[in-house]
């Protein structure tokens, strides 16, 4: 059977799962953890909910999927380190250099790749487990045969979400929180831009990014066929009384396989929903999956007591135990129970007396042994040999009991033995030699002109599908001995796969020998094309360390996060040529929702779109592959002015991103940074080198 994962944002949360049949809960502590807003656990309370969780056969997952810098990592280190003293049975990670990090210092501590890791395609789940993964969360937007794909063939766990709220963009893909307010989704801190009213079409009271909550309590036996090893419900913000009514109701489902009733399905959304729910991505239905949070109902006030109530009042989740008691003449009375995991514990009590009436009987024996109530254990096996005429009271026996479910519980809640090895150290720095290369990246045919060819650009990234429809505008580059590079889209199911491949094989025998890939399962695609790889920004290079993966993994180059500081990219320990952006509308989000189609009323994606804030900010929208969109940032990233601190800085490359700029401004902007004129465009900003993100 499929294990249930419940969120627990707080003690009292973990109750509520533990108690209405949760098989795991997630939980955070410390500033490493993708809900910092939630309540979290003290070192203590995290102590105490791994034992309370563990006497009750519930496992205990910790999160600690957040990105961290260099001087972040060593306390990073030490809340994994607790949470492997404590007994986690895994922690959930995002940052590929803190994966690397754990590993080598805790080996036997597993790991999962949380669903901030993008892993949306088999190559990419390959990838998490040849990290040394033990179980992949898979993005939200998959359906389901897309699910059925990797979770058959993958060879480790997959878990899916199944119930909770959706973001509108791709997990570990969303920068607009930063962009707009310094909080960033990738360390802990989304502010939900998501959730604001936007101007689309000229609507103020839209909420083009607001995506209803996903349920799909209907479809447990499909996800279950399909080979999914762990369904997952969103939630740790939410109150504890959430937690135990969804809980709860999913419990039930899956211990009596069936489908919810019509009651339970009501309960679900009454006890939050977002205009109902939605199986859009599942089913593989993306339109209509917009919603909002209605009013509240005003008897979700007693639903949420009568919840409190129930994991409130006592145990509602049992263990089996066995007992074995024996009462002989001459010696010392002797009790044994064991737990169907296999601790043990015996004890012992007083020599009995010679009875004066009647005396003990096996009967009287096992019933003062099944007196269990009010420990989380129940009595599935109970057998007790007496010899006859001996007196025995009903105390003694209760003192053997406690005794033994003490030492059990005790057992079951110790910590496993875990190897803590010294990390590996920090890489090698290598300074670059010579001046940065200069890089541009375009985004549409138009911007790729003779002008700007006439520039002479160390690189040019251009999306492989318009690379290989119009290579005869890359050719004039290539006279001045530019490097083409074609780059990747940064999502690419396993359907997918095929034609992206197809065309980085033409791009190759045009004679284009590197990709630019945003996602680790895109590496397995591009090189099996024949192409070497750089990194992109979609890998958020946050720390030294994810640098060094990225060199041991084959890669000839990473892009810095555009999240750091330009203060911490110049400290970084830089293993392999490492780049930055220092040109251009970010993109801030990469979404499957058709942003361009609601504005529009109709499928346009060749026409941008925009969206305007309740400040008159405009972010632009264009058309990504696959009938994807992408948010751009309001204002355009500019450094032309900063050039002493971009040298200073020991970069490889410097990029200038081309978005929706005309072919005019794409070529004022480029000489402006060579130096040969003083252009400057209008509604710019320095993005996150200066501010950095919270």
């Amino acid at each position: 059977m499929m294990e249930l994962l419940a969120p627990a944002g707080s003690p009292e949360a973990v109750i509520a799962a533990v108690q209405n049949g949760a098989d795991a809960v997630y939980l955070g502590f410390g500033d490493f953890n993708a809900r910092r807003s939630a309540h979290n656990f003290t070192p203590e309370e995290f102590e105490k909910a791994v034992r309370y969780c563990h006497l009750r056969n519930c496992r205990v997952y910790v999160t600690l999927n957040t990105l961290v810098n260099d001087r972040e990592m060593t306390a990073a280190l030490g809340a994994a380190r607790l949470a492997s003293e404590k007994g986690a049975d895994a922690v959930l990670v995002q940052d590929l250099g803190m994966a690397q990090a754990i590993r080598s210092a805790f080996p036997d501590l597993p790991l999962h790749a949380s669903t901030q890791m993008s892993i949306h395609n088999l190559a990419g789940a390959a990838a998490a487990r040849e990290m040394g993964m033990s179980r992949v969360v898979l993005a939200r937007e998959l359906n389901l045969e897309e699910i059925r794909c990797i979770s058959r063939h993958v060879g480790v766990e997959t878990e899916v979400f199944v119930h909770g709220a959706l973001c509108f963009c791709h997990s570990g893909q969303c920068y607009l929180s930063a962009m707009i307010g310094r909080r960033s989704g990738n360390r802990g801190m989304c502010a939900q831009p998501c959730r604001m009213q936007y101007s689309l079409g000229g609507r103020m009271d839209d909420y083009p990014l607001s995506l209803k909550d996903n349920c799909l309590a209907d479809r447990l036996d499909a996800l279950e066929e399909a080979g999914v090893s762990c369904i997952k419900i969103e939630g740790r913000m939410k109150r504890p009384e959430y937690t135990g009514i969804v809980t709860g109701v999913y419990a039930k489902l899956l211990k009596e396989k069936r489908r919810p009733t019509p009651e339970e399905m009501a309960i679900l959304e009454k006890t939050f929903s977002r205009s109902g729910f939605t199986q859009g991505y599942l089913d593989g239905r993306k339109e209509d999956m917009h919603g909002v949070r209605a009013e509240q109902d005003d008897d979700v006030d007693e639903l949420y007591a009568e919840a409190r109530r129930g994991y409130g009042s006592g145990e509602m989740r049992r263990v089996p135990i066995h007992f074995y008691t024996l009462v002989k003449k001459d010696e010392r009375v002797k009790a044994i129970a064991f737990d169907d995991d296999g601790n043990r514990a015996v004890a012992y009590g007083p020599i009995p007396e010679r009875a004066r009436t009647q005396g003990v009987t096996p009967i009287f024996v096992e019933e003062q042994m099944y007196k269990t109530g009010g420990t989380p254990f129940t009595v599935t096996e109970n057998l007790a040999r007496t010899d006859l005429g001996l007196f025995l009271s009903a105390a003694e026996i209760n003192d053997l009991r406690r005794k033994l479910i003490s030492e059990i519980s005790e057992k079951r809640m110790m910590p496993p033995e875990r190897r803590a090895l010294t990390p590996t150290p920090l890489p090698e720095n290598r300074k670059p030699a010579g001046e940065p290369a200069a890089i541009f990246q375009v985004t549409t045919e138009e911007q790729l002109t003779p002008e700007l060819a006439e520039l002479k650009p160390n690189y040019l990234y251009v999306p492989a599908m318009l690379m290989a429809e119009r290579f005869d505008l890359v050719m004039p580059f290539l006279t001045g001995k530019t490097v083409p590079v074609a780059v990747l889209p940064r999502v690419i199911t396993d359907e997918e796969t095929e034609p992206v491949f197809r065309t980085l094989e033409k791009l190759h025998e045009l004679g284009v020998n590197e990709a630019l890939v945003g996602n680790m399962g895109h590496v397995a695609i591009a090189r099996q094309a024949g192409m070497a790889v750089r990194g992109d920004f979609g890998l958020n290079a946050f720390n030294s360390r994810t640098l060094e993966v990225l060199r041991t993994a084959g890669f000839l180059s990473a892009t810095a996060s555009f999240e750091l500081r330009l203060t911490q990219i110049r400290d970084l320990q830089k293993p392999l040529d490492t780049e930055m952006i220092i040109y251009g509308r970010l993109p801030v989000m990469v979404s499957d929702q058709c942003v361009i189609r609601q504005s529009s009323g109709k499928c346009s994606c060749q026409i941008p779109g925009q969206l305007s804030d309740r400040t008159g900010s405009v972010f632009p929208v264009m058309k990504e592959y696959g009938c994807r969109n992408v948010i751009y940032n309001a204002h355009k990233l500019f450094l032309a002015d900063r050039q002493a601190e971009l040298q200073a800085s020991g970069l490889w490359g410097m990029r200038l991103l081309f978005t929706n700029e005309s072919a005019r401004e794409c070529l004022e902007v480029a000489r402006s940074y060579a130096g040969l004129s003083d252009y400057r465009p209008n509604m710019v900003t320095r993005g996150l080198y200066y501010r950095g993100v919270e």
